[in-house]
């Protein structure tokens, strides 16, 4: 009995040595946690420094583009190279260059326009020369098949000297009334020119207007 008494004795003064060797087991901090954390704050804090960094290089190459497009647009339209006296020397601001640049392509557009214009009437000025070569194409071939002998032959000259004065006469109504923007257009004013222009007493005083010159001009 005493014996199982001290056995007994010994097993409850294991088993608290056992408890609280756990208890203070649990209650030491994970130091190899801590040591994990320690090593990725380096890598936290360089990520973040990479990521500064990018953006701070986007944001330099887009205001170098910026700056690359009014400097472009400062070289190309004239009126940016032009003294501003307002200014002084001062460089031009961004909505100075802007602004010219507006001004500018308005300038084009009215070129264009008034291009536009010019080739307009020099096609008028080709149909009418056209109208005037093939019709006298037909009176020198008319001329050449039917010749003519007699002290009185008029010459080849004076005929085509006759026959662009009429066609110079009516060519001025026919530039001033006729437009070329369209087929339908052209249709349309070609008949209303006709029916103004080419009456029978209209060509009439042609003819002889032409002719009364002509003659004054040789006597």
């Amino acid at each position: 009995a005493a014996l199982f008494v001290e056995n007994a004795r010994k097993g409850n003064i294991v088993s608290r040595a056992n408890s609280i060797g756990s208890t203070s087991a649990s209650s030491v901090p994970n130091t190899d946690d801590e040591d994990s954390d320690y090593h990725q704050e380096p890598y936290k804090e360089l990520y973040k420094d990479q990521r500064r960094r990018a953006h701070t290089q986007a944001e330099r190459k887009r205001r170098d583009a910026i700056k690359k497009g009014y400097d472009d647009l400062q070289a190309i339209v004239p009126t940016c190279e032009q003294q501003d006296f307002s200014i002084g020397s001062q460089k031009l601001s961004k909505a100075i260059v802007l602004q010219k640049t507006i001004d500018y392509i308005q300038f084009l557009h009215k070129e264009k326009k008034k291009q536009e214009e010019e080739v307009s009437t020099l096609r008028k000025d080709v149909m009418a020369l056209k109208i005037m070569k093939v019709n006298y194409e037909q009176i020198v071939k008319a001329h050449q098949d039917n010749p003519s002998e007699g002290k009185d032959q008029v010459s080849d000259e004076m005929k085509f000297n006759v026959f662009q004065g009429i066609m110079d006469s009516l060519f001025q109504s026919f530039n001033a009334s006729i437009s070329v923007t369209s087929f339908q257009e052209l249709s349309a004013c070609v008949f209303s020119w006709i029916e103004e222009h080419c009456k029978p007493q209209t060509l009439r005083d042609i003819v002889i207007g032409v002719l009364h010159q002509l003659k004054s001009q040789l006597y």
